[in-house]
């Protein structure tokens, strides 16, 4: 059987209409990956050159399975050739083989993000400015978003709007700090993540001869993801495409949830306005999710008024209603949760791996965490640190760095006195003013103290002479050696491997496995490249900067629970997934509540998380949660009712199970979660600590009013009996609630109501 036949009626039209702009609207679960793994198997079956193929996907690890899938069809040999990857690493190699037309060395360094924050914080400490004002992460993201829209640090200074806008949010100086991180970077050999957009850029659009020769190699160009493209990577296509215009993008615009890091949701909806001739397949067919889960999340998405028309649909069964858990606190939901995942782990012989607790921000995931702990339920968090992220980890890779570019000052200020052989803070920072007064690297004036003295001292000298030294061997290997010989050898002869052998504790243990797992993987990869070629050190450098969480995905951590933001699930899917927080102000963000197009970029996010789920879904939210250090009482999102009820079962757990919907309604409504509803007949009440009239005197009711004996309703808890008090006035109360028990209360916060 062809593999074509295995494709639906719609896809099978996209993957063989191969001529011309072409648009691949993909629903979620539709089958997008097949779509573009088949349409370039096809390309090449058709006698199309793999060399004018270039595919860009949204992971380095979807583009090596896609090329493992295409190598099943066409052949290992044939795969190979094909220009796949994400973007940065595509054009990475695109800027090394051209980067003398733009004055970079050919090994130029890619710096991660944690590399440019560190640059931005001595940059900020030299002009002697306010960390707290200018905080490293805040003026990253200024420069990356200026950077994404084509803005290099001149053209920053000389835009009055930008920088009268800086001045108004009290940070004249952004566009000084901008400018001496351009030309640090530089002088190191370094490039930043957005540099490799930018500089991409700079080279299509001042050289010519270069763009002219991509866009007859590149015949053929596909897009995974395009709705998540930004305004830099927009314009590389579109100048790529411009001779043939054989431009296929894929993406579904009701899944754009990346506009904080620059994507642009309108280069998908007017993609048509670019090609008038576009030819546009919808994929609307599901074949991950259950049909409620599908037409759930129909209804959700379907509020947006910014979309191309689709209607998602699928086979599958029926399946279960979406649960909808209320519990009184955040930690009571983590418990909820863990709970429910340990029941259906046991109940329906599910696995760990199963199942994705998934939250609007990090900061959330701590009950959760505390919760599974408790049932030994093993979960891994991602989003935290990743392995290329740990100390041995990122010293060993710095030794490698260097060995390619002497120039790399970050690589450089984390090893020289690594392991430790007697060279100072102080000696390096008066080498680096030498430097910033000689206005050249770091390592130029290490390397030749007589020609840029610096006042270091002689003994000091000598120990960096030994270390300027083995970099230099290091680098007379570099291409003479592959990547595991010479990063074997560097691990060995630098003393990072006898450092952390000689350590027998249990961390130094780990940090030793963990050199050995990075020289494992550089085996590992010395023997993917085409047969009679060599993978040197500086290319396994290029792969290592640019992955990402999910290219980390080891398989000592497949059965695991998952435990991620939604935006990190992007891409992924489980049987059963867990939406927790679902808190007006928290999801949706508050920060998100500006604008229309603010609320439908959360809406979309609601859609994708919803949308990662197989078999079943439950949402939560917490009556209250402790934010920003104080107890603030929340209620249900928006996103709960924009669902059509008859897809929901709403359950909870504190008073039972049961509720309908309209009760959840009637509760946000009411502006209190759960309270108990009596008619002014039933019962008089006041809240304690409010200005609310007393029942007994008709005057302003406090702490003073209530008495041990009292009947009370809590928002929570329901009816009680006051049973002690403590303070005078009453500061606390214990009061017993027959659904809970005793629980002590403080009343500056409980909102008690005396009931006659």
């Amino acid at each position: 059987m062809s593999y074509l036949d295995t494709l639906n009626p719609q896809q099978l039209e996209a993957v063989q209409h191969t001529e011309g702009p072409s648009m691949v609207i993909a629903g979620a679960g539709s089958g997008k990956t097949r779509v573009l793994t088949y349409r370039i198997a096809y390309l090449i079956e058709r006698g199309v050159d793999p060399f004018n193929i270039l595919a860009l996907t949204f992971t380095n690890k979807a583009a090596r399975e896609m090329k493992e899938r295409i190598a099943q069809i066409i052949g290992d040999s044939e795969a190979k050739n094909i220009s796949m990857g994400t973007f940065h690493s595509v054009f990475a190699r695109i800027l090394r083989h051209h980067s003398n037309k733009i004055g970079y060395p050919s090994n130029f360094t890619i710096y991660d993000t944690q590399d440019s924050r560190s640059l931005l914080k001595t940059i900020i400490k030299e002009l002697k400015l306010d960390d707290k004002t200018y905080k490293p992460t805040l003026v990253h993201g200024r420069i990356s978003s200026a950077k994404n829209n084509l803005i290099s640090a001149a053209a920053y200074e000389a835009n009055t709007d930008i920088v009268s806008e800086d001045r108004m949010s009290g940070k004249p100086r952004l566009f000084e700090i901008y400018k001496a991180y351009e030309k640090r970077c530089f002088m190191a050999g370094a490039m930043d993540f957005d540099d490799l957009l930018f500089k991409t850029n700079l080279l299509l659009r001042d050289h010519p001869d270069v763009l002219h020769f991509y866009q007859h190699r590149f015949k053929y160009i596909l897009v995974d993801e395009y709705q998540d493209t930004n305004y830099s990577q927009y314009l590389i296509v579109k100048k790529l495409a411009a001779v043939f215009t054989n431009i296929c993008v894929v993406g579904d615009d009701a899944q754009s949830i990346y506009s904080f890091r620059g994507a642009n949701i309108e280069n998908i909806l007017n993609f048509r306005n670019d090609y008038p001739n576009c030819v546009t397949f919808k994929l609307e067919q599901n074949y991950r999710s259950t049909q409620t889960i599908v037409n759930a999340a129909n209804s959700i998405i379907a509020r947006n008024k910014d979309q191309i028309q689709k209607t998602v649909w699928t086979e599958n069964d029926l399946g279960n209603r979406i649960k909808v858990i209320r519990t009184l606190t955040d930690n009571e939901e983590g418990k909820v949760i863990s709970n429910l995942i340990y029941e259906t782990k046991v109940n329906e012989q599910a696995a760990n791996s199963d199942f994705a607790i998934l939250y609007r921000t990090n900061a959330q995931s701590r009950s959760f965490e505390e919760a599974l702990r408790k049932l030994n339920l093993p979960y891994k968090i991602y989003g935290g640190l990743s392995f290329y992220q740990r100390k041995e980890i990122k010293d060993l890779l710095a030794y490698f760095r260097l060995t390619a570019n002497p120039n790399d000052e970050e690589a450089l200020k984390r090893v020289i006195n690594y392991p430790k052989r007697g060279i100072g803070q102080t000696s390096i920072e008066k080498a680096i003013v030498a430097a910033n007064q000689y206005e050249v690297g770091l390592w130029d004036v290490l390397a030749d103290p007589v020609k840029y003295p610096s006042g270091i001292p002689s003994g000091t000298q000598n120990k960096i002479n030994g270390f300027i030294t083995a970099v230099k061997s290091y680098a007379i290997e570099l291409e003479k050696l592959d990547a595991y010989e010479l990063a074997q050898n560097i691990a060995k002869s630098s003393g990072i491997l006898k450092e952390l052998y000689d350590d027998r504790s249990p961390e130094g243990v780990a940090r030793y496995e963990n050199i050995q797992a990075l020289l494992a993987g550089i085996k590992e990869f010395t023997e993917t490249v085409a047969e009679g070629e060599t993978a040197y050190l500086s290319d396994f450098m290029v792969d290592v900067a640019l992955l990402t969480d999910a290219d980390e995905d080891k398989d000592e951590d497949k059965d695991k629970v998952t435990l991620m933001t939604i935006h990190a699930s992007k891409g992924l899917e489980f049987p059963y997934v867990f939406i927790v927080g679902l808190e007006e102000n928290l999801f949706p963000s508050q920060m998100a509540l500006n604008s229309r197009s603010e609320l439908e970029e959360e809406r979309r996010l609601f859609y994708v998380a919803l949308t990662r789920a197989e078999k079943r879904a439950t949402l939560s939210y917490a009556t209250s949660r402790y934010r920003w250090g104080n107890l603030i009482t929340s209620e249900p999102s928006r996103f709960i009712e924009e669902i059509d009820p008859e897809f929901l079962e709403v359950n909870n757990p504190s008073r039972g199970a049961g509720r309908s919907m309209n009760q959840v309604n009637l509760e946000r409504k009411v502006g209190i979660p759960g309270k108990q509803v009596f008619s002014d007949k039933q019962r008089k009440l006041t809240k304690i600590g409010s200005t609310n009239t007393s029942p007994k005197t008709g005057s302003v009711a406090s702490n003073l009013d209530l008495k041990v004996g009292y009947n009370v309703i809590h928002e929570r808890f329901g009816k009680g009996k006051v049973i002690g008090l403590e303070g005078n006035p009453p500061e606390k109360a214990t009061v017993f609630f027959p659904k809970v028990g005793n629980k002590q209360l403080l009343l500056k916060f409980a909102r008690l109501e005396i009931v006659d």
